[in-house]
């Protein structure tokens, strides 16, 4: 075919195919080549969403006030573990302790329940998991739940001087602890130090809780807030700032 002078020759259906196929097989080069890129990445993405699900369920201990930890998360609040995730953003029964969302849940309200793949977290007991790459990636938001939901409160109440109530002055003063219930209330439980001053709480859950101290005769009340940590008894000591014996 003669080529008609001041006219460029565009390309023929055979040259388009090659060309087509040429950047077919160059895309799949590279999709290979970025395949395990884009997979470490949504490992990463699905790891670090898991922590923040585990902070948001049970707080992160590395926030804190004046050296004080300040965030237990849901089961600091309400006293017992979620039900499921969703709890974490919208209350799942009028809880008057609830005090979230623990968690931001995305622009669509659900994103913060599924991993990079897509798939929904499950949620446990005391485990999370992420099972959309395939493989099993599982974040342990504690060894036992109890370590969360059961845990002791030991004191030692003393009088202004540091002397102990003693046999007769015991039944003058009474030690109470509010915490979250675990179904969405507040509770407390009320009892006498022993003469040495001594007194103990069991089956309280992690969280920042109001400790009081009453004077029965008088109704006057001295309250402390304490922090009530995993797995570990807390320990509290309590001075009266005033002569009471």
């Amino acid at each position: 075919m003669i080529e008609r002078p001041g006219k460029e020759r565009g390309f023929t259906v055979i040259e388009l195919v090659i060309i087509i196929v040429i950047i077919g097989i160059l895309a799949t080069i590279a999709t290979r080549q970025l395949q395990p890129s884009i997979e470490t990445a949504r490992f990463e993405q699905t790891k670090l969403e898991m922590d923040q699900l585990v902070f948001a369920i049970a707080g992160n201990p590395e926030v804190r006030s004046h050296g004080a930890r300040t965030d237990y998360g849901y089961v600091g609040d309400i006293g017992a573990l979620p039900p499921n995730l969703d709890a974490l953003v919208a209350n799942p029964g009028g809880f008057t302790t609830w005090n979230g969302p623990y968690i931001e849940p995305g622009i669509n309200g659900w994103e913060f329940k599924r991993d990079a793949w897509g798939s929904e977290y499950v949620l446990a007991g005391t485990v999370l998991r992420s099972v959309g790459s395939g493989q099993t990636i599982e974040k342990v938001i504690c060894p036992q739940a109890g370590e969360l939901t059961s845990n002791q409160v030991r004191g030692l109440l003393l009088n202004a001087d540091g002397t102990m109530p003693g046999t007769v002055r015991a039944d003058s003063i009474a030690v109470r602890l509010r915490y979250p219930d675990g179904a969405g209330a507040l509770t407390s439980a009320l009892q006498s130090p022993e003469a040495d001053g001594s007194f103990s709480f069991t089956n309280i859950p992690v969280g920042n809780h109001r400790l009081e101290m009453i004077y029965l005769p008088t109704g006057d009340t001295l309250a402390f807030t304490i922090g009530v940590q995993p797995g570990a008894p807390t320990h509290v000591e309590m001075i009266s700032p005033i002569d009471l014996w």
